[in-house]
Order: C-alpha cells, then structure tokens, then sequence
C-alpha cells in the first residue's frame, strides 16, 4: 500500500484566499463559485463594473448565498491598467490582511474582423489585456503570493488563456489573429513565470479552453453555425459546461497540483485535433 498523506484533503482548499479577475460572469464565476465549494475562505473577485447584470455586485449576491463557510468579496479595477492593479494590490492587501494564496488570470478581451483594415486601437486592447495585464498582475502580487508560498504548499497563479493560443482558429472576415498571439503570449508567458517564480514557492500553469458558451464567445458560435454545429465538430459532442473549467481549476489550485508548473492544460474536448473545423471560414 503507498503512503498517500491528507489524500482527503488532496482537492480541497481549505482556508485559501484567491483573487479572480474576470470573476463576475462567465469562467471567471465559475472558478470563484468552485473554489468557495471547496472550502476556500476568501474568494475576491474583480472586473471593471460594479454594477450591471454582468457586474461585480450581482455575482457577489449570488456566491455569498452558496451554503459555505467561504466569503466572497468584489473590487473593481481595470487590470489593464497598471495604475488600477497597483491600486487592486492595495485593496487586496487590506482585505485580506496581506494574504493571498491563489490568483487567477481571466480577465481578457477579444476583437474579430478582417485583416487589412484592423484597427490599431483593437490590438491595443487586446495586447495590453490579454498580455501586460497578466504581466503586471503576477509581477504585483508576487510579494503577496511569496508570504504565504511554502515548499509543500506552494502559492499558484492560473492563467485562463485559449486553445486560440496554440492554433490558427480563424482567419478571413472574422479573424481573430491579435487576440491568438496574445493567448500565445499568455502560453509562454506562464513558462517564463514558472522558471522566475518556481524557487520563490510560486507555480504557475495555463488553462486553455475551448468554446464554452458565454457572453465573450456567443457572438463567435453563432458566426460558426451555433451550438449544435459546434457540438457535431467536437470529438465530446458537446461544448464546455461550468464544471469542466471547475474541475481543472480546483485541481491546479489544491494539494493535487501543488508539483503541476508551467504547463498547458487544453480544456476543448479535443476538437483542436479536428481536422478541418476552420474550413468554413
């Protein structure tokens, strides 16, 4: 018989404290939704609204009336802004006392359209979302993430990046190459922080799923064909749920990853072996 110790525990996250950002609607709330299940403490979540049905104040509501002992916090901040993250940093630390155990990386932006007329200002948006932002999330709250990091029981970043990140998914009149290259940054950028923050107890470690249906990728699945087009390309024959992007956070954010560092989960069903998916565009 192996010695497997606190393998109750392996996938709990017990007295954890866990910042979201992107965390009022769509992969965002269901990772703050799951980790409060699993026994975390504090789940703060952040976006750039306050208000709103897709606001920060709403989805607070909602998870404080999960039947846990866990609390749930919003602050807004536009992490695309590196004046607001340093303020979040503040507002974080006050919260939490300084502690921060888990922080992920959702927050992002998209823009679709033809090549040659892109316009300058949508990479703009995309890059300093998608790439900067993530950047300077992890490099502000490092000092946070360290004070609580052990060898046993290491702090974690997650990066919700795209399997647009390691395909070329679309291209021609709703093209999204920009918002690609920057979840492809996003990829090697989660390799980078490994390597830089793996001796300070600090992993880091990439989800990339597929579609899922949400405000974010409605628009794109309806262009597409919808759905049920969708599911029939899918190896799974279905599209994301909420407790398949639950499921892998939880896992990288418990006793069960704590040895997991620099790597990419692709969370699609498989359909980026598909082959050709993108002939309809």
């Amino acid at each position: 018989m192996s010695d497997l110790k606190n393998f109750d525990r392996m996938f709990r996250l017990d007295g954890k404290v866990a910042l979201v950002t992107g965390g009022s609607r769509g992969l965002g709330l269901h990772t703050a939704t799951a980790f409060l299940l699993a026994g975390a403490s504090k789940v703060i979540i952040s976006a750039r609204k306050n208000e709103g049905p897709q606001g920060i104040n709403q989805a607070v509501e909602k998870l404080n009336k999960l039947n846990v002992s866990g609390k749930a916090v919003g602050i807004a901040a536009n992490v695309a802004d590196t004046k607001d993250i340093e303020r979040l940093v503040e507002e974080v630390e006050k919260e939490t006392g300084g502690k921060l155990d888990i922080l992920v990386c959702n927050a992002g932006a998209t823009w679709g359209g033809p090549f040659e007329p892109t316009p300058d200002w949508s990479s703009q948006k995309v890059l300093d979302l998608n790439v900067r932002g993530v950047f300077n999330l992890a490099r502000l709250f490092t000092s946070m993430l360290s004070k609580s990091a052990r060898p046993e029981d290491p702090s974690r970043i997650i990066i919700v990046s795209s399997v647009a990140g390691t395909t070329v998914p679309h291209v021609g009149e709703h093209g999204t190459i920009m918002y690609s290259v920057s979840k492809a940054a996003a990829h090697h950028m989660s390799r980078q922080l490994a390597v830089e923050l793996g001796p300070r107890n600090i992993t880091t470690n990439t989800v990339a799923p597929g579609f899922f249906p949400s405000k974010l990728a409605n628009g794109l699945i309806e262009i597409l064909g919808g759905e049920q087009e969708l599911k029939d390309w899918n190896p799974r024959k279905r599209l994301g749920e909420p407790e398949d992007i639950a499921g892998v956070m939880v896992y990288l954010a418990s006793p069960a990853g704590a040895y997991v560092n620099g790597e990419d989960i692709a969370l699609d069903g498989g359909v980026r072996y598909a082959q050709g998916r993108q002939s309809k565009l």
